[in-house]
């Protein structure tokens, strides 16, 4: 039998336990699929997500009750119960501060953690999105200063990117191709044969740890810049009054056109991720031109929306501070419960800026969430009628709606701002507008 063999058979026959660091969006689906094959520990800060987990609800909302169901897996906050594993898997958020700088925090606690319970031969593996040589130069020192332990020499360190796309039920975790990397060759067939046994496409072997951190932020930074060219587009159309759909539409029929769609850009991973490679290119002395310019474009999107909502009503001759407005969609993206990063609070505040009276309504969201985070109330159901109706987000019960809903919460003069373009035809009596 080979060292491969023989290390992987180590857990098949739950000798060994492999433990699952944060267990959010991209932590707790990969603890449960391990868990149908080895035996886990999952482990997470945050009490009260755990004692949900114990229950086999999924805090966030994405897995139902079944996928808990023949897996062996322990959920804890306590790290003594985590230093029984010794292959460690770290799922931790990567967010951005105010100031568009990489908050490191969370990966930097998980690894204080990790150099608290890891033994000599112990790997781990990090899966947080980050620039190119986060995992070497920020999070392995941290592991060998608490640990004591040597890195390459006593512990083994790789990098296999999440590609978690929340809501999406086609393409989960097991149905697609996972890539991997080690310090080492070693570490590499290591680490490798541990996802291969729950990613049915297999793996894809990364030439080194930075090529697979640098490979991920470049696949969401690519979408980024995607999307602000339509959103620049959008704009160049609206002044034309050229209708951007219908010139995708057009474009669309030639066989190599990608079809991206301008909108608001959000979440934890398309509008954050771009920034920790900027960072990091302009610590080592170039200033990135093109992804902060699509940057700009995706992030100045709110402010553009409210100023066409203003221009509209001031065309009508009324004041916006004597407006309604009402905001459908709190998410960042359709048909999921994540309010992390989503563009439309910034609506929010853009329009609350022109002293619109804006309600907020969204039946996905969590209410007392959203207060924490955003400070913002959502109202349970809209009320009265509004000069102004923005459906922001594309949940599969707006897609059901038709005019008459919309006649019963507009004024006769309002305007229905389709960012999502969800209407296109539908709305006849109504001014229609979209990006």
């Amino acid at each position: 039998m080979t060292d491969k063999q023989l290390f992987i058979q180590s857990f098949t026959q739950k000798n060994k336990v492999i433990g699952v660091i944060g267990l959010g969006y991209v932590g707790l689906p990969i603890a449960l699929e391990l868990a149908k094959k080895f035996k886990v520990i999952g482990f997470d800060i945050n009490e009260k997500r755990v004692a949900l987990m114990q229950q086999q609800i999924d805090p966030s909302n994405e897995l139902p009750k079944e996928a808990f169901d023949g897996c062996d897996i322990q959920f804890t906050a306590d790290t003594e119960v985590l230093k029984q594993a010794t292959f460690f898997i770290v799922a931790v958020p990567t967010p951005v501060d105010e100031h568009n700088v990489p908050d490191l925090k969370p990966l930097t606690g998980a690894s204080t953690t990790i150099g608290k319970v890891i033994k000599k031969g112990d790997y781990v593996v990090f899966e947080s999105t980050v620039y190119p040589g986060c995992t070497e130069e920020d999070c392995v020192p941290i592991i060998e200063k608490i640990s004591g332990l040597t890195f390459r020499q006593d512990f083994k360190v790789g990098y296999s990117p999440e590609r978690i796309n929340p809501g999406d039920t086609l393409h989960t975790l097991t149905k697609i191709t996972k890539i991997v990397s080690g310090c080492d060759d070693e570490s590499l067939e290591h680490i490798a044969a541990v996802y291969d046994a729950i990613i049915e496409p297999g793996v894809y072997k990364a030439a080194s740890i930075k090529v697979a951190e640098a490979a991920k932020v470049i696949e969401n930074t690519q979408r980024d810049l995607n999307i602000a060219l339509m959103n620049e587009l959008s704009q160049i159309f609206n002044r034309m009054g050229i209708n951007t759909y219908d010139v995708l539409e057009a474009a669309g029929t030639k066989w190599n056109f990608l079809k991206f769609q301008p909108g608001l850009v959000g979440g934890h991973c398309i509008g954050v991720d771009p920034y920790y490679l900027t960072y990091k290119s302009n610590e080592l002395g170039y200033k990135p031109q093109i992804i902060l310019s699509g940057r700009s474009i995706n992030d100045g999107m709110p402010n553009y929306i409210a100023q066409k909502l203003v221009q509209y009503l001031l065309g009508k001759g009324k004041n916006p501070s004597q407006c309604r407005a009402l905001i459908m969609g709190a998410t960042f993206k359709e048909n999921v419960t994540d309010i992390r990063n989503s563009k439309v609070f910034d609506l929010y505040r853009e329009l609350k800026n022109f002293h619109f009276e804006v309600d907020m309504v969204d039946a996905m969201a969590d209410a007392h969430e959203v207060e924490e985070e955003y400070g913002v109330s959502l109202s349970p159901s809209p009320s009265g009628t509004y000069h102004v109706v923005v459906v922001a987000v594309a949940h599969d019960d707006y897609k059901a709606l038709d005019e008459e809903y919309f006649l019963t919460l507009a004024e006769p003069d309002a305007v229905i701002a389709d960012i999502k373009n969800m209407y296109a035809g539908k709305l006849k009596q109504l001014t229609h507008w979209t990006l």
